[in-house]
């Protein structure tokens, strides 16, 4: 490729990496991340809303098949891997893995349609899979890490949470300090993997459908592929950050 044509390219990639953001700075608010989550968090809740009034027992339409399918494995996950007693568990569960992957599945769609539909209107930047952006992702993570506090203190106390973050690996009280600095890595480093692992794999995708489109004429049957991949790691991904949170939260359940 020509260095003319490689800058173009450059450009275009840079470009469809970019944000819609207002403000600058820490107070930096990315538009299109907000708006496009906020709007697949409503076609989850609406959606699962209307199939829920409409439900029967009789023979069910396709729609709440699916999402009977979705609930059952939901709530066959969290029973087995989360052993305390929470109703809150399956909901968040559900919320978790539905919301993730309706935010994951906006990678499906074409890397410039909805760019371009929006350039019509003026709007010059917009990126439309809210999990390429880590603002959203650690946003996720550190409403599980609330989480996970919150019901570590209800749990054991604040003296056993304090307990739990001191005396383990090592039993003596002189290496209580090394105790409580491996202990605080081991609970940060679950928030940071949960965000990180989402962020990474979702980023990506995005960059190697962006690289596809710009090889030109010969990029549908390389996109395709790429899409089918993506039918794995899409749901998967979503599957994972799920399971964590309640594998977390399950251990934060446990009083020793």
């Amino acid at each position: 490729m020509a260095s003319g044509a490689e800058i173009t390219s450059q450009e275009y990639i840079k470009h469809h990496l970019q944000n819609l953001t207002v403000g600058e700075g820490f107070w930096a608010l990315h538009i299109d991340t907000l708006g496009w989550s906020i709007f697949l968090g409503l076609v989850f809740i609406l959606s699962f809303r209307a199939v829920a009034k409409k439900a029967t027992t009789g023979v069910p339409g396709k729609w709440q098949c699916a999402v009977e399918m979705i609930v059952e494995f939901v709530d066959d996950s969290v029973k087995s891997t989360f052993h305390g007693k929470n109703p809150v568990i399956a909901p968040l569960a559900l919320t978790i893995f539905v919301w993730v992957l309706l935010m994951n599945a906006m990678d499906w769609v074409p890397v410039d349609l909805i760019p371009r539909i929006f350039e019509l209107f003026g709007v010059h930047y917009m990126k439309a899979v809210p999990t390429t952006d880590p603002n959203m992702t650690f946003a996720l993570a550190l409403g599980v890490f609330v989480l996970i506090i919150y019901y570590s203190i209800k749990v054991k106390g604040v003296g056993g949470f304090i307990k739990e973050l001191t005396t383990q690996p090592f039993g003596h009280w002189s290496l209580y300090p090394v105790n409580f600095i491996l202990e605080m890595v081991t609970l940060l480093a679950r928030p940071l993997s949960l965000a990180l692992r989402l962020f990474g794999n979702l980023y990506a995708g995005e960059l190697i459908f962006l690289l596809i489109a710009t090889i030109g004429l010969f990029q549908l049957p390389v996109h395709f592929l790429w899409a089918a991949f993506h039918l794995l790691v899409i749901p998967l991904q979503a599957f994972i950050f799920m399971m964590l949170t309640i594998l977390y939260l399950s251990l934060a359940h446990e009083d020793h």
